[in-house]
């Protein structure tokens, strides 16, 4: 499943390709990618034609595009802000997914069907000589991803709701999610001291997109294997400064992701160009089971967890003898 690196890469591109765009025309190929819009593909549809794309936002792996409406007069270069405050601002709430990608395309290739189009928006020109209408396809094979039109809720700390805008709102079904840890919102003392209230093992706890978003079982593995600790060790028994190491090592894993374009182990996580991320490649325990650890030169091994895998280091990581599974 793409984690907050490979979410927030493909936020970017949507911000440098598709911001405002007005939507002239929406198909929809496959009625259960927008399961979660209420009132379903016809409302779904009537709720996106005419809107304007004012910002890319992310939340963990929580990804939205703010719509400003066009069709009574609102000016298209409404700030983000000021379009809320005349009541103009819903927002396209997308979930990517195990294998879900956003996919702008020009030209002949905003006509061709791809394998596995799920839904189409038809996007504008916007003013240029060198620009032309575009489109924005949600491709997903394996039908997990989602696509919705919802309300916007306010952030209860009144800080923006996700990294992309100023706006100090989020769509009601991501409400619940927790700031992730590239957000200049999160406190992290907090964070650090909530995953030490927990009574669970650390690895669960990261996981948690309740308490932190945006982490996944790669980039959790990785961070654990940078901090030092095996994915059961009580949260409950970490010091304040442990818990700091692994949330830092955390964010250090996914900047490092980030600045490669995410991690791509084949064709199911692309950014909207189609292309794959390569942090794949620096990965030090994460796939690995049977090879050396970086580090210490032990054989990687790999533990059922959760329905996934764990790889940990057995040296490095060793188990806890309080451990938490």
């Amino acid at each position: 499943m793409p984690e907050l690196p490979e979410v927030e890469t493909v936020r970017d591109g949507l911000a440098r390709h598709v911001t405002g765009r007005t939507v002239t025309g929406v198909e929809v190929l496959r009625d259960y990618s927008v399961r979660r819009h209420e009132g379903g593909p016809d409302s779904f549809r009537g709720q996106l034609v005419g809107q304007r794309v004012g910002a890319a936002v992310r939340r963990g792996k929580y990804l939205w595009l703010l719509l400003e409406d066009t069709q009574d007069g609102t000016p298209g270069d409404l700030p983000d802000a000021a379009a809320h405050a005349s009541g103009h601002v819903t927002a396209l709430m997308a979930h990517l997914g195990m294998s879900g990608q956003l996919l702008v395309r020009s030209g002949t290739a905003a006509v061709d069907k791809v394998p596995h189009l799920r839904v189409r928006l038809e996007l504008s020109a916007l003013t240029g000589e060198d620009d032309a209408p575009r489109t924005l396809d949600f491709v997903d094979q394996r039908t997990f991803g989602h696509l919705s039109v919802t309300d916007l809720a306010p952030t209860p700390d009144g800080a923006p709701g996700g990294w992309g805008s100023p706006l100090a709102e989020i769509p009601e079904p991501a409400a619940h999610i927790a700031r992730d840890l590239l957000d200049p919102a999160l406190r992290r003392d907090d964070l650090a001291r909530a995953v030490r209230r927990r009574r669970t093992g650390i690895k669960r706890a990261l996981l948690d997109q309740r308490l932190v978003s945006g982490v996944g079982n790669i980039y959790a593995d990785e961070a654990l294997w940078r901090a030092g600790l095996h994915y059961a060790r009580p949260t409950d028994t970490l010091r304040l400064a442990e818990a700091h190491r692994v949330l830092d090592a955390a964010e250090e894993v996914m900047r490092e992701a980030l600045a490669q374009g995410g991690t791509s182990f084949d064709e199911l996580y692309v950014n909207v160009n189609g292309q794959s991320g390569y942090f794949s490649r620096s990965l030090a325990v994460y796939g690995r089971e049977g090879e050396e650890c970086t580090r210490c030169g032990a054989l990687v091994r790999r533990d059922e967890f959760m329905n996934r895998s764990s790889y940990t280091c057995p040296v490095c990581q060793k188990v806890p003898r309080n451990a938490r599974w």
